[in-house]
């Protein structure tokens, strides 16, 4: 039986002399499918690419017919290089005639021939082609040769993606490496940004592809393992999850992966066929990409991540770059995209630079999210196989209000986000001519707009956007980009610095809301069932009062003559605020004994965020100073949905009868008692949302900066009398969940108010 004389290695030494000719790509090509018909004693052998629109193309053959070259095509899924195409895995017949999926293309003349073998051009994971060879007799391809025509297809599929082979396809397809691509994620920050791919954990480019020495490659190889296997180690031993929690968990993974002997198995074979240490590993990743992106299963594509993570790092072991050396610089109009990225990460780059942030993870009420709006960054999040689809210096297109994310787009769609752009900058400008407007109703009901917050980089939007104070000072921020515990002294010195920057403005701080999806890198992890429902914000603050009183103290220290204002998250009963309170007076009265300056004025308020406080809502106004409704959990749990799930997410809306009820009854409660009642939550900062809240009776609002525009511009605009007399015979009539927005949408339609 005849078989590939030279096997894969005397293929890829030729291979690399013909690579090194200065020839066209036509040419090229046609040079390297008689140099594979000949060394695995083929009488055929074809390269298919698949074009930008998702059509495979005869680009070369030797054996057909050659006036089928850019002649023949055919879609992914059919025949059987379709097959190969859109199952990504390699195909061997020996008569291929007698095979389902076989189709007929009397132009190239193949009906002859009945043994076949593709394999696909894989990049990364995503298949960019086809390659095959075929025989007329009916024989078994041996597994040495099916490895020969794999290693062959990892150098093609190199000619595809570096686009030598783009000027052979029609202009208006290109190659599917290189076609325009529209992605849905969720939109975790408004605006739209235009600009070029920087990815945040850049990929090894392997452009060494064929081995000088093959002992030499292997050494290379086990030397690069054993070093990320100790890495892992020395983790696992001696770093902060040497004993417990899901970081521990995760490392573990990776151990596993690392000690794995069929990954390891694989990658020495592949050097062994010829290829250099880092052609393999990237061969043995494009190979288990592309399966396991065909998996359903959302544990087997969770375990995709944790392999390409290992892949990267030991490809970046092998050329000996630091993953994080990269990250510093930014070109221009940088869009940068990620599995995944804390906050810290993203306060790294230079944000003047900085246009759009794509993520494969991370949902809209992630702290990444909210780093993302504070800094005015357009993000979307979910966005899968992100990193994959995209090369740096891609050009993209992110749409945070939509959730679109446009890569490589065409000259239409650019000039349409283009225009899109510019239109948002004309609203916006539009927006900063109210800045000094007062927050007045049409009927004169003056209305209080202040900023969500939490960093330092967000305070100079007061100034831009003439708000009116901080509503929310997230004071967990400063914990989640800290690499260890701040101590009171760096707190005092941070609520100190934002007392500075205000001025006499008002800043509401929020005691540490950790715990559930929000875990210090540098603090025990502790595995709950459900983390929302868990151990989290003041419940740990309650159980481990030193935490509490260290930040309480560095407020009350850092406010010393400033009036402050202190509220405390997760709220779940009366009790809990008035235990709460009682550690505020202990602390005013130690500082007091030692002769520190206290607050000139201290007001303390509760979080409305769980529905058992709308049955004590006559004793905790009564309470406290202020009431502020954290609307994003105060629906999740009053609808049970889990936000951050996008099955249930958008199944219940805030302007639905039971939301507003509950809110009717926060208000009206709250102006009994004369307690303050504001709303902090993502609903204060929609247009249509804040009319309804204002015509329900609020008076204070807090949002992200570029919500302050939007909203005024709608409230000066909006008779609050009128909405709420809407709402009251809505409410009265309307059924078990039905939603008011229709009929607020009309009423804000025929009112002229910008919504």
């Amino acid at each position: 039986m005849p078989s590939a004389p030279g096997g894969p290695r005397l293929l890829l030494r030729r291979l690399r002399e013909i690579m090194a000719e200065p020839v066209g790509a036509q040419d090229r090509l046609d040079k390297i499918v008689v140099l594979i018909a000949a060394n695995m004693v083929a009488e055929v052998c074809s390269v298919y690419v698949l074009r930008g629109d998702g059509v495979l193309e005869l680009f070369a053959t030797e054996g057909l017919n050659r006036e089928a070259v850019h002649q023949t095509t055919m879609r992914s899924g059919e025949g059987l290089v379709g097959l190969i195409a859109s199952t990504a895995e390699p195909l061997s017949l020996s008569d291929a005639q007698s095979h389902p999926s076989f189709s007929y293309k009397p132009e190239t003349g193949e009906e002859i021939y009945h043994a076949f073998l593709g394999v696909p051009l894989l990049r990364a994971g995503n298949t960019l082609g086809v390659v095959v060879v075929q025989n007329r007799t009916y024989r078994v391809y041996t597994d040495e040769e099916m490895e020969a025509l794999q290693v062959t297809a990892m150098v093609l599929a190199e000619m595809v993606a570096t686009g030598e082979l783009q000027a052979l396809a029609p202009l208006e397809t290109g190659s599917a490496l290189r076609r325009p691509l529209h992605q849905r994620g969720v939109s975790l920050a408004d605006g739209v940004g235009l600009g070029h791919v920087v990815l945040h954990e850049p990929r090894v480019v392997v452009k060494n592809l064929i081995a000088e020495n093959i002992e030499a490659e292997l050494k290379r190889l086990d030397e690069s393992i054993g070093d990320v296997r100790a890495w892992i180690d020395d983790l696992l031993d001696h770093g902060d999850v040497a004993h417990h929690g899901e970081h521990r968990e995760v490392l573990e993974t990776f151990r596993m992966f690392a000690h794995d002997q069929g990954w390891l198995r694989r990658m020495r074979e592949a050097v062994i066929s010829g290829l250099t240490a880092e052609a393999a590993v990237e061969r043995v990743q494009s190979d288990n990409r592309a399966r396991m992106m065909r998996q359903t299963d959302p544990y087997l594509r969770e375990r995709l991540h944790d392999l390409d993570d290992l892949a990267n790092r030991l490809l970046n072991r092998l050329v000996g770059r630091d993953m994080a050396a990269e990250r510093g610089s930014l070109p221009d109009n940088a869009i940068i995209v990620a599995r995944s990225m804390g906050p810290a990460a993203l306060l790294d780059y230079d944000r003047s630079r900085l246009r759009g942030l794509v993520l494969e993870e991370g949902g809209p009420t992630s702290h990444i999210a909210i780093v993302a709006r504070a800094l005015g960054i357009p993000a979307v999040g979910e966005v899968a196989n992100a990193t994959a689809l995209t090369e740096t210096g891609d050009a993209i297109i992110v749409d945070g209000a939509t959730g679109d994310v446009q890569i490589r787009p065409t000259p239409e769609v650019e000039a349409s986000y283009a225009e899109k752009a510019r239109l948002r900058a004309r609203r916006q400008e539009q927006y900063r001519k109210l800045r000094d407007v007062p927050s007045v109703t049409k009927d004169g009901r003056a209305v209080t707009l202040q900023l969500n917050a939490g960093l330092l980089v967000d305070l100079p939007h007061l100034e831009e956007t003439g708000a009116e104070g901080i509503g929310l000072f997230r004071t967990e921020l400063q914990f989640m980009i800290a690499e260890r515990m701040p101590t009171a002294g760096e707190q005092q010195n941070l609520y100190a610095s934002v007392f500075a920057e205000t001025g006499d403005q008002p800043v509401t701080f929020r005691t540490l809301d950790i715990g559930g999806d929000k875990i210090l890198p540098y603090m025990q992890s502790i595995e709950e069932e459900n983390p929302a429902l868990g151990w989290r914000a003041i419940r740990i603050g309650l159980d481990r009062p030193g935490l509490l009183r260290m930040q309480l103290r560095a407020l009350l220290k850092a406010a010393a003559g400033r009036p402050l204002k202190i509220m405390f998250p997760m709220v779940a009963t009366c009790d809990e605020f008035i235990r709460a309170k009682e550690i505020v007076e202990r602390e005013k009265a130690h500082l007091d004994r030692h002769g520190h300056p206290l607050p000139s004025d201290l007001k303390l308020g509760a979080m409305l965020e769980v529905p058992s406080l709308l049955f004590q809502i006559e004793e905790i106004c009564a309470a406290a100073d202020f009431i502020s409704v954290g609307s994003n959990d105060l629906m999740q749990f009053l609808f049970a949905i889990d936000r951050e799930n996008r099955r249930v997410a958008d199944r219940f809306d805030p302007l639905s009868a039971p939301m507003l009820r509950a809110l009717k009854m926060v208000v009206d409660a709250a102006d009994g008692a004369c307690c303050q009642a504001t709303v902090c939550g993502e609903i204060g900062g929609r247009p249509l949302e804040a009319m309804a809240l204002i015509g329900l009776g609020f008076r204070s609002l807090s949002m992200s900066p570029a919500s302050i525009g939007p909203v005024k511009a709608m409230l000066l605009k909006t008779d609050a009398a009128a909405v709420g007399a809407l709402i009251r015979e809505e409410l009265q009539q309307a059924g078990g969940g039905d939603s008011l927005r229709p009929k607020l949408a009309r009423f804000a339609k025929t009112h002229g108010i910008p919504v």
